[in-house]
């Protein structure tokens, strides 16, 4: 699959075992491409994959990460996607993290302060800039990961996704040019002279019901106790239930924000520990005051939102980072379909992540992103 040639951005899908990976995007990329990102389902051969991107656009900065599903023309299984942004209207310099256990902050801060400066140099006249980050999302590094980036970052405004591995969570990977890592995070930082606007945006409203995390490990992102009783069968009895029916349906239907700066931010629940612990998809400390929030139909205002950065200017395309649980409460109230219609009349391109990256936040079950413009009729800003 191609787009029409008057898009200023390119996008490919092709399937996981698809013969000729490198001559599909060659067709569907031209040579001309500034960066190559690739959101890639786990029945691929990624190393394959990224090695044949890798030579099919040799002048171009290749950027890959493994998936828990794939956004193109909706949702989509098993499938490579790719978004090429040309060099005509963007430039971009990549900084590699290899080794998130073992990072370096003076390092990579300085490295991330050259590849804005790079950018800049070499696109003078492009006014508008972010950054796209990709991350292991099986390291539960990224706090860790998004309080370094926080001070290489300046004004730029970043958006990410956590890599995923579908449901199995054994393995998730990281690509740039042919090479292949785990426990890594890659940065793009690109200036276009399309108007852009990075966005993070959920379907959730905190309720009343609040409640305080007594005893956690905060490495591991285990929460033992709430209110001073155990975790589980504390949380179960906030929302009236019977602790040995909570499943992952409850942990959708019942999230927990955390309120930062006047915002709030989800603190999703992965699953409960045979000890009663709940696991948390992202960081969590003792401490913290959690608030029980209500779902608002998830179809509907992913509509709204999307209505909202499309009516900003004229629109070309939306490169968007999608929380697996969204997909999932999706699929849990028969509404796939519609979030599909709406992914697809909207232009949405991406993949479903185990989180995402919004500022200097980690964060679930939100979708997070940059909406392209056309930069000589968009009205965008």
């Amino acid at each position: 699959m191609t787009d029409r040639p008057e898009r200023l951005t390119r996008v490919a899908r092709l399937d996981a075992h698809c013969a000729d990976i490198g001559g599909a995007l060659r067709q569907a990329m031209g040579d001309d491409l500034a960066l190559l990102a690739l959101f890639v389902t786990p029945r691929a051969d990624f190393a394959a994959v990224c090695a044949a991107a890798s030579q099919a656009v040799p002048d171009a900065e290749v950027i890959a990460c493994t998936t828990a599903g794939e956004i193109a023309g909706g949702y989509v299984e098993d499938q490579i996607v790719a978004i090429g942004l040309p060099y005509t209207h963007f430039r971009t310099s990549v900084v590699t993290i290899p080794d998130l256990g073992a990072m370096d902050p003076s390092l990579q801060v300085r490295e991330m302060i050259l590849a804005r400066q790079m950018t800049a140099e070499d696109g003078p006249d492009f006014r508008h800039e972010f950054a796209f980050l990709m991350v292991d999302g099986l390291t539960m590094r990224e706090d860790a990961l998004m309080r370094m980036v926080a001070q290489g970052l300046g004004p730029v405004p970043l958006f990410g996704g956590s890599a995923a591995d579908g449901l199995r969570f054994e393995r998730c990977l990281i690509g740039r040019g042919g090479h292949v890592m785990t426990n890594a995070a890659v940065i793009a930082f690109v200036r276009t002279d399309c108007p852009i606007k990075v966005f993070s945006f959920d379907h959730l409203e905190a309720g009343d019901r609040r409640m305080v995390v007594t005893r956690a490990d905060r490495d591991r992102r285990i929460v033992q106790r709430i209110n001073d009783e155990p975790a589980a069968r504390e949380y179960a009895r906030i929302l009236g239930k019977d602790p040995d029916q909570l499943t992952t349906l409850s942990f959708s239907a019942h999230p927990l924000v955390v309120r930062v700066g006047g915002a709030f931010y989800v603190r999703s629940i992965q699953r409960i520990t045979e000890d009663g612990d709940l696991v948390f998809y992202s960081a969590i400390d003792e401490g913290v005051v959690l608030t029980v929030a209500q779902n608002r139909d998830i179809a509907q205002t992913l509509e709204q939102d999307l209505q909202a950065i499309a009516g900003a200017g004229d629109l070309d395309r939306i490169l968007m980072c999608d929380c697996i649980l969204r997909r999932q409460e999706a699929e849990q109230t028969q509404l796939t379909r519609q979030m599909s219609d709406s992914l697809r009349r909207h232009d949405v391109v991406g993949f479903s992540t185990y989180g995402e990256q919004y500022g200097a936040m980690h964060v679930n079950m939100t979708m997070t992103g940059v909406a392209f413009y056309h930069p000589h009729r968009s009205g965008a800003r």
